[in-house]
């Protein structure tokens, strides 16, 4: 097992609840291990487990060296891997201990989503205690596409926030050469996974929609939404 670093990570569970576990890393809110899924037909989609002490459980797919796909939940993952039978993540996504396949389930790993999973407060809020955003999308005004945009943080809900604010949108207005008009659209069934923490097909979940905080707001914007959402939170 690695070496711990310290941190609020060091706490969320024992020396024994990891023993023999493969690739472990404790960062200062999360623990890491090594993880996976297995398809008859693909083989093993190995990755990376973080693990949080609000239960959620966030996945970096390492399948192969060019796959991009992370912060996907275990039932994500579960599907990206080609899994056959789907849903039942908690019996096919396993770690590596003592050099064995072992499913989440199986593990102390769970016991925070579990306590998460029954509590009726806090359930609009991530890790850190701040309120969950999903995967949203926007056409293309030029190529009629639609492009996803991550809101895992404030600068992208910036990027989502001034795009979706814009009339006549289009791919060249994402920074950094994300993507241009002339590559492909994500195909549909990629489409549905848009980052809920609970249900990898959420159409918009009380869980994951938020109405308005200061990760989605901006103060220096000067459309209606955000105006009203810093007027309204002055005491």
């Amino acid at each position: 097992m690695a070496a711990a670093n310290g941190g609020a990570g060091a706490a969320l569970f024992s020396e024994e609840e990891l023993r023999e576990m493969s690739g472990v890393r404790r960062g200062e809110d999360f623990v890491e291990m090594t993880c996976g899924c297995t398809s008859h037909r693909y083989g093993d989609a190995v990755g990376r487990l973080r693990v949080y002490a609000t239960g959620e459980l966030e996945i970096n797919c390492e399948c192969t060296p060019g796959c991009n796909e992370d912060k996907l939940t275990p039932s994500a993952f579960e599907k990206h891997s080609g899994r056959e039978t789907a849903g039942k993540w908690r019996n096919t996504v396993w770690v590596m201990v003592q050099g064995e396949k072992v499913p989440l389930s199986k593990t102390a790993l769970l016991k925070y989503y579990n306590v998460s999973q029954k509590s009726t407060n806090g359930s609009l809020k991530g890790r850190n205690g701040r309120p969950t955003h999903r995967d949203e999308f926007i056409r293309c005004t030029s190529c009629g596409k639609e492009r996803r945009f991550r809101l895992r943080s404030k600068e992208e809900c910036r990027v989502y926030h001034d795009a979706l604010a814009k009339v006549n949108w289009t791919c060249a207005d994402l920074p950094n050469d994300w993507v241009s008009c002339g590559d492909e659209e994500e195909r549909g069934s990629r489409k549905v996974l848009r980052g809920c923490s609970r249900a990898t097909s959420c159409s918009g979940c009380m869980k994951c929609v938020c109405f308005g905080c200061e990760t989605c707001r901006f103060k220096d914007c000067s459309c209606q939404t955000c105006v009203d959402f810093y007027s309204n939170s002055k005491e």
